[in-house]
């Protein structure tokens, strides 16, 4: 073993490949549209909602779960059929920890009520990713200048979604679409796993695995490696056209958007990109739905794709499962060790960047609400007479029973919890909707009660938890 290990290897892992020759192109104009475009998920839905879930580790993920259980229990008639606000979401967004869940959804859609608990969340994941981490293969293949240890957690999360890719999730047409975020550790922007993202780089997405995109959300800098991606911008003539799309270049956003999208052009310049974790720009996952409403100048633009009064009903529920900052630096004199700094430098920042966020949705909600009003029912508006719109945030700190909340917001930032706190932080996320007044409105305007009884939390298998679970809380205190 000592030998296998002191030989230096020359493994290298998974790459994203160029669109080329027999390779099916989602970077087609029928595939590269605006995010809004996918959330609706038909040619004219007059209902189009999408969720998104933050990071925050397992913590996220089962917070997450508990929401999603009470969105599948919340059914109702829409235009002559029964359905429930799970089945009409058209997009599902998620970064880091919310995008173990968003993926599993998107690939397996209600079998996620019944094997996420036992696949995920009450599995020893992170010992097991230790363990994989220090095994003489892993060992052998992160001695490579091309293979890193979040290569390793790809490998890992491939068993959990059993080898599956972004082509697969076309092959759902009846599941939603999935955007899983990363930053882009050059320029600190977000990188998506995309149609448009991957148009502009000339990549297929079709063939990246999912455990991928989860691996690279998920990057933590330093206690992961980036994760790299190949940049073909040039290749292929989508690329120009998704960067000199037509946007307002007096509006900041759309300016924003079009610097960053030319980043990516000059494959000379930049021929390889690294992936961190997505939530040091956008832990909650909806930035970037945010930026291009706002781009799009107006709402009617942003739905612009729509037939004419076509839109009913839109709602975005944004699920938030941060937690707790950890010891406060500024309460001490003390010199700040090494991992107060690196928690405050890396997690500070995202916790900043969510409050940005948050304000943000809370404003755009505001101003939706006054611009949908005044375009409704006119001629030519994609707005139905009657239509409204719902933005719903879900927060652990929303919860009423200071107790739990409190129990909760401590519960660390790693990929294994325990068992306890995977049911009562689902319990959490059914509570917390149900007790949102946005989601009470919505429940009332979709005519009342759940015609569906709640989706029943499985027994709980009680786990032996690693005690990394403790220790890799207490590295700087991870929080997000």
């Amino acid at each position: 073993m000592a030998l296998l290990v002191s030989a230096c290897s020359t493994a290298r892992p998974w790459i994203n490949s160029p669109i080329g020759d027999g390779v099916p192109s989602q970077a087609s104009s029928a595939q590269t549209v605006q995010l809004v475009q996918v959330a609706s998920g038909e040619a004219a839905p007059s209902l189009v909602a999408a969720v998104t879930l933050s990071g925050g580790g397992a913590r996220a993920a089962a917070f997450g779960l508990g929401v999603l259980r009470e969105l599948k229990a919340t059914g109702f008639e829409w235009e002559g059929r029964d359905t429930t606000l799970l089945d009409e979401v058209g997009l599902i967004s998620g970064v880091s920890g919310g995008s173990v869940l968003a993926t599993y959804y998107a690939a397996f859609g209600d079998e996620t009520f019944t094997r996420f608990e036992h696949d995920f969340l009450l599995q020893d994941f992170q010992a097991g990713l230790i363990a994989q981490a220090f095994s003489p293969r892993s060992l052998y293949r992160t001695s490579s200048p091309w293979y890193g240890r979040s290569n390793v957690l790809a490998d890992k999360l491939d068993t959990l979604y059993r080898g599956r890719t972004f082509a697969d999730l076309r092959a759902r047409p009846d599941g939603p679409r999935l955007l899983v975020t990363a930053t882009d550790l050059t320029t600190g922007a977000p990188f998506e796993f995309s149609p448009q993202q991957f148009a502009l780089i000339c990549s297929d997405l079709d063939s990246v695995p999912l455990s991928y995109a989860v691996a690279a959300s998920s990057a933590v800098p330093l206690l992961l490696s980036p994760v790299t991606m190949r940049n073909y911008a040039g290749t292929c003539p989508e690329s120009r056209q998704v960067a000199a799309a037509a946007l307002d270049d007096s509006n900041l956003q759309a300016r924003l958007l079009k610097a960053s999208a030319q980043s990516y052009l000059d494959r000379e310049e930049r021929p390889y990109l690294h992936l961190v974790d997505g939530g040091l720009v956008d832990n909650l996952g909806v930035r970037g739905l945010l930026v291009r409403a706002v781009a799009a100048g107006t709402l009617d633009a942003t739905f612009q794709h729509l037939p004419a009064g076509s839109v009913r009903k839109i709602v975005l529920v944004s699920v938030n499962s941060e937690r707790d900052i950890g010891a406060r630096i500024d309460q001490s004199d003390a010199v700040p060790g090494l991992g107060q700094v690196l928690n405050a430098l890396i997690f500070g920042a995202g916790a900043r960047a969510t409050g940005e966020t948050l304000a943000a949705m809370s404003d755009s909600a505001r101003h939706w609400s006054d611009e949908l009003a005044a375009v409704r029912g006119k001629q030519g508006s994609p707005f139905a007479a009657d239509a409204q719109i719902h933005v719903i945030s879900v927060s652990l700190r929303d919860l009423e029973d200071d107790g739990l909340r409190g129990q909760l917001l401590q519960v660390p930032t790693a990929l294994t919890i325990l068992p306890w706190q995977v049911r009562r932080l689902q319990e959490a996320g059914s509570a917390a909707l149900r007790a949102s007044p946005e989601f009470q409105r919505l429940r009332a305007d979709l005519a009342g009660a759940p015609k569906e009884e709640p989706v029943p939390l499985p027994p709980v298998r009680h786990v032996q938890a690693s005690m990394m679970v403790k220790a890799s809380a207490e590295i700087g205190g991870l929080n997000r």
